[in-house]
């Protein structure tokens, strides 16, 4: 569905009520200030709509006072992108909403990267709302309890461990997703109801992303072979993350205990393999190690090699003499 903003109506302002209800529980679980400001993140898709639309009737009807802007990246993946970008300014401009949109070639930054597209312009995104939040603000994104089903699923295809499956975290940081208790459904169908307009991203139905397929295919499936497949699959992430915010504290502990005063990793008497990863992980932060990058330090360190230098990616490195772990 594509178009500008409808003009109210008792249909229009019974959805935009819903919308408002839905993302004012996901606000109140996260304990969102009523005061805050927030940095709407809207791609223009149904989801971000829904975030944008509930946002602006909290504050119409007095529920919430916060200060609100609304931030588009148009990535230039497609010829017609800029048209999702005029209908983002429109749409805030009809809701009284600043709204900030910016161009970038996310291909380009792929290529200059070695990444896939579609995390090169994840990256990008978050550069971009984290450099127009200002300070004490939350960028909010309209993350849904589909979106988490689908990177717990993709993650485990991928062979992820325990911090894989943990799904999408509700904050992290600056950035909270009170939408992430919503089924997508249950948006799209209110903004149906409402006659609230949406943009539709072809690329969605793109077969060759993973993603798309496991949207399009597995979790349908899954709804299927067990209904509330979506909610089960979030209840797990919920108790992987319980688990993996356990393990690393006892890592950060870990680490701690063998940092030397110089800032030297001690690796002599080495703790289990599970634990040695978490501690190294830890150790290295973002960009994290791909799993051979880390085995290979772990090999290292742990058969005693002198003089081994292991390359982390970008421009970091671990040297490993002695048993002892230098990051850099």
């Amino acid at each position: 569905m594509a178009g500008g903003s409808n003009p109210p109506s008792a249909t229009n302002s019974t959805s935009r009520d819903d919308l408002a209800a839905a993302l004012d529980r996901g606000a109140r679980s996260l304990e969102i200030p009523d005061d805050a400001t927030l940095l709407l993140a809207v791609s223009g898709g149904a989801d971000s709509m829904a975030l944008m639309h509930g946002a602006s009737r909290l504050i119409e009807t007095g529920a919430r006072h916060w200060g609100v802007a609304v931030a588009h990246l148009d990535h230039g993946l497609r010829p017609d992108s800029a048209d999702d970008a005029g209908f983002v300014a429109d749409a805030a401009a009809a809701l009284r909403l600043a709204c900030e949109v910016r161009r970038t070639d996310v291909t380009a930054l792929a290529r200059a990267e070695g990444r896939s597209v579609e995390d090169a312009g994840r990256e990008a995104r978050y550069r971009f709302l984290a450099g127009l939040a200002s300070d004490g603000a939350l960028v909010v994104t309209a993350h849904t309890a589909d979106d988490a089903a689908e990177t717990v699923l993709i993650n485990l295809l991928r062979g992820s461990g325990l911090s894989g499956v943990r799904g999408i975290p509700a904050r992290r940081g600056r950035i909270v997703r009170p939408l992430l208790g919503e089924r997508r459904g249950t948006l799209r169908a209110l903004l149906d109801a409402g006659g609230i307009a949406y943009r539709d991203d072809p690329s969605n139905a793109d077969p060759g992303f993973l993603r798309n397929r496991v949207r399009g295919e597995l979790i349908p499936l899954l709804e299927e072979l067990r209904p509330g497949a979506v909610d089960r699959i979030g209840r797990f992430a919920r108790l992987a993350a319980d688990d993996d915010a356990l393990l690393d504290a006892v890592a950060a502990a870990e680490l701690a205990r063998r940092r030397d005063s110089d800032g030297a990793i001690d690796w002599h008497d080495p703790p289990a393999a599970t634990l040695g990863r978490r501690v190294l992980r830890l150790a290295i932060g973002d960009p994290a190690p791909s799993a051979e990058r880390l085995e290979a330090l772990l090999d290292a360190a742990e058969g005693d090699r002198g003089g081994v230098t292991i390359q982390l990616g970008g421009s970091r490195e671990a040297s490993v003499n002695g048993r002892r772990i230098r990051i850099g």
